[in-house]
Formats: C-alpha cells, sequence, structure tokens
C-alpha cells in the first residue's frame, strides 16, 4: 500500500478516537478489495470523528454489507436496493462519485 492511501487510514485525531470509532475505522479499511477499500475507507477516515451514534450503528451496518455489492453500489453498477439504503450510504455514494474519491486530499483534483 502506498504511503499516501496508508496515511489517510488514521484520522488527525485518531488517537483521539474511542475504541468503538478506531475499531469502525479499521474496519473500513480491511474491507477485501482495494477499490471498496478506498472508498469507504477515506470516507470513514474523513468523517468518522464527527459521526452521531445514530450513523455509527449505520455504518456498522454498512460494513456488514458484502464487499463485492458495496463496490458495485458505490460505483453505480448497480442500484442500492432499498432494504439497504439509508442517509450514511447516500452520502457515501455521492462522495465516492466525485473527482478523486479515495485519493488523499492533497492528491485530489
Amino acid at each position: 500500500m502506498s504511503q499516501n492511501a496508508e496515511s489517510l487510514k488514521l484520522t488527525e485525531n485518531a488517537p483521539e478516537l474511542d475504541p468503538r470509532r478506531r475499531r469502525l475505522n479499521f474496519r473500513a479499511w480491511h474491507r477485501g478489495t482495494k477499490e471498496t477499500d478506498l472508498m469507504v475507507g477515506a470516507f470513514v477516515a474523513r468523517h468518522i470523528a464527527h459521526f452521531t451514534e445514530q450513523e455509527l450503528d449505520e455504518l456498522e451496518q454498512i460494513l456488514e454489507l458484502p464487499d463485492v455489492d458495496l463496490a458495485d453500489w458505490l460505483m453505480q453498477r448497480r442500484p442500492i436496493p432499498a432494504e439497504v439504503a439509508g442517509p450514511l450510504l447516500a452520502r457515501m455514494l455521492v462522495e465516492c462519485n466525485e473527482s478523486g474519491a479515495g485519493l488523499p486530499p492533497h492528491l485530489r483534483p
């Protein structure tokens, strides 16, 4: 893994994150496929410190979804099914389709 991608794994305040947030941040970066690791991991790293308890609950549910399905939905190869759709997954979808998604902030266009 490149140093830039590795540096994104931890947020600036990672040592200050509570154990639940640290665990979810780790899980977001270890999905199974590199593409999903970058999309989900980068999104979580940017926002984990400010997620509400409800968003953390939703994130836990998202991280339980099959990796292949999540990648297809976030890359818009297939629509997100209504039974798994939610506000956090919708935010993730928008950010994952922005130019430079998955790249460290200093490399984004």
